[in-house]
């Protein structure tokens, strides 16, 4: 086993008196790749900043191997002095790192380098965060939710890109599907202290709630002792009970752990406030169109929405799902094409960039709307403060500002108060940012047992697979171009579905093709190929493609040549970029010749039997 390059030990620290990390610990060795998981304020962002050097224990060690290099992405980045976000992203090079990995990481995350860093959206910042921690490859690597506000594809490359980096990893992220397919050990941070399990996320749950019913166990074992012990020390003999102070001592240590023990954190009590039933049909949409100078946002797109349906529309950044979602409830009309919406409806909307929070207001008068301290919860009034902790909101907090409140905590906030609203129609747009697994797992039951119809945009394949009946996504995924369609079933679902679509294509293409050449006699491979030999122009490709080959490669490591040079970005930003697009442009180049070559050779050797 490696020595560690990162280690801590017994870290204390409180806040305010309460204990939030109590003798909490992490290991890190080259190659581990570690998710930290934990409910929402147990401090696992902590304990990551305190591993990175970015915030100092009360207590404990803390070790770092002296050459080790560390980087942590956190949450809320730092722009501050830097005019351009390629600016941003190099200044987290170190000395010996390459500023080319700045450029590609930039390309592929959809970034041109040259954008205002006070201009960047969500997506745009964690975007522009990603390439700076991601560029040197450093020893550790400390993502604190990376993927949130990122659209799919992102994630899916961003997948791609931890699976081959060479770099530890910490992880801190609410995505299921994500945690489970970069992870090989996970480290549980619950009531301040941690616990590791070496297997990957796919494992923890199991593993958790086997932890849990041992304690249960043993904290009622416990309890049966010290009844024991209870019954002694009230009808033993009295001259035994005075001789034996030991004893004695030992049922105070008792009681004290029984009553010091602090048990799991409970869970959310909470289902959706539902209205009364809505019309059976719910949203028709026919042939609506959406334009924004010469881009189309919606293509001609028609469908119907039946009560008790759910779905999920997901696509990349900037391909409209806000837009359609505004579409089919109203809010915005279309260009041309109509919306009709059913009788009966009573909307409650969850908005991604959490704009109906005011930091201004307290938590009890957000969730009263200010009218008093009681609200209306499934036809029954109730108690801000008893509504609350149904969230594991303190009573305490009651008159906390919303500004105080941590990222999951805003979210366990709108949850409450959408929850409390009756409706027979929920608009969930991203729902699942900032939740932990735990309150993620209660949102996937009420969704899932909701009666009336939900309509919501994820990016979380695995919360998608868990609750919707059909999906909403873009015709051609890579190239937005407003064609919509609507797929059976969940994001694998769809997945499968369009899989089978283009298999079905290229099955049609062939056979096209292999009949279009039958009829020709063979014509595309040359009119001499029914002779049984090559054409004169096929036997000059295969001579001269190898060639043409070699000479691509020669043009590609004179660019490299050039771009070697530390100062040319530098100086001459404009060159270098030209360089690395031509150098594209040609191992393109390269991978068709190889193809048609192949294609040749194999075609002659054929020929000649």
């Amino acid at each position: 086993m490696a020595p560690p390059i990162l280690k801590l030990d017994d870290i204390q620290l409180s806040f305010g008196g309460t204990p939030l990390l109590a003798g909490a610990g992490l290991q890190v060795e080259p190659g581990d790749r570690i998710c930290l998981v934990g409910r929402n304020g147990s401090g696992k962002s902590t304990l990551m900043k305190i591993a990175a050097g970015l915030v100092e224990a009360q207590s404990g060690e803390v070790f770092r191997h002296p050459s080790s290099t560390i980087r942590y992405l956190e949450q809320a980045p730092d722009f501050a002095g830097y005019a351009t976000v390629q600016a941003y992203a190099e200044a987290g090079l170190g000395p010996g790192d390459d500023p080319y990995r700045v450029t590609y990481l930039l390309e592929h995350l959809g970034l041109t380098g040259q954008e205002d860093p006070t201009r960047l959206s969500g997506g745009e910042a964690r975007r522009a965060a990603l390439a700076r921690v991601l560029a040197p490859e450093p020893d550790i690597l400390m993502l604190d939710e990376p993927t949130n506000h990122l659209d799919l594809p992102t994630i899916e490359w961003l997948e791609g890109e931890l699976s081959k980096s060479r770099s530890a990893l910490v992880l801190i992220s609410h995505d299921r599907r994500f945690l489970e397919k970069i992870s090989t050990a996970t480290v549980w941070l619950d009531r301040g202290q941690s616990r590791r399990l070496n297997r990957g996320f796919a494992h923890f749950e199991e593993w958790r709630d086997q932890v849990l019913e041992e304690e249960e166990i043993e904290q009622h074992k416990l309890g049966r002792q010290i009844e024991r012990e209870e019954h002694w020390l009230r009808y033993g003999v009295t001259a035994r009970r005075k001789r034996n102070m030991r004893r004695l001592g030992n049922l105070q240590a008792l009681r004290a752990n029984y009553r010091g023990h602090k048990g799991p954190q409970g869970t959310i009590q909470a289902s959706a406030t539902e209205g009364k039933e809505s019309g059976k049909l719910v949203i028709e949409a026919d042939k609506i169109t959406k334009t924004y100078g010469d881009r189309t946002i919606v293509a001609p797109f028609s469908i119907r929405v039946h009560r008790g349906d759910c779905i999920g529309l997901i696509g990349p950044n900037g391909a409209g799902k806000t837009t359609l979602l505004k579409m089919l409830t109203g809010q915005l009309s279309p260009d041309e094409g109509s919306v009709k919406l059913g009788t009966n409806l009573e909307i409650a909307v969850l908005d991604q960039k959490r704009e109906d929070l005011n930091p201004d207001d307290t938590l009890a008068h957000y969730l009263t709307d200010g009218r008093g301290d009681n609200l209306l919860v499934n036809g029954e009034q109730k108690h801000v403060t008893g509504y609350m902790k149904d969230f594991l909101f303190q009573p305490e907090q009651a008159r906390t500002p919303i500004r105080n409140l941590s990222g999951g905590e805003r979210a366990r906030l709108m949850l409450a108060r959408i929850m409390a609203k009756p409706s027979n129609l929920l608009i969930l747009d991203e729902p699942t940012n900032d939740l932990d697994i735990e309150t993620l797992d209660l949102l996937q039951e009420i969704v899932a047992g909701y009666s009336g119809t939900v309509i919501l945009v994820s990016h979380d394949r695995d919360f998608l697979d868990r609750t919707v009946t059909s999906t909403i996504a873009p015709a051609n995924p890579d190239a937005p171009d407003g064609r919509w369609i609507e797929y059976a079933g969940g994001y694998s679902d769809m997945l499968a579905q369009r899989k089978g679509v283009e298999d079905e294509r290229k099955r049609v293409e062939k056979a096209e093709k292999a009949k279009a050449q039958e009829a020709s006699g063979g014509k595309s491979a040359g009119s001499a190929n029914s002779k049984g030999k090559l054409s004169f122009k096929q036997k000059f490709a295969l001579e001269n493609l190898p060639k043409e080959m070699e000479k691509a490669e020669k043009e590609i490591a004179a660019r490299e040549a050039r771009m070697a040079d530390p100062n040319l970005f530098t100086k001459d930003p404009a060159t270098f970029n030209k360089l690395a697009a031509e150098m594209e442009k040609l191992r393109a180049d390269i991978t068709r010749m190889e193809e048609e070559w192949l294609e040749l050779e194999m075609l002659r050797e054929e020929l000649e039997g």
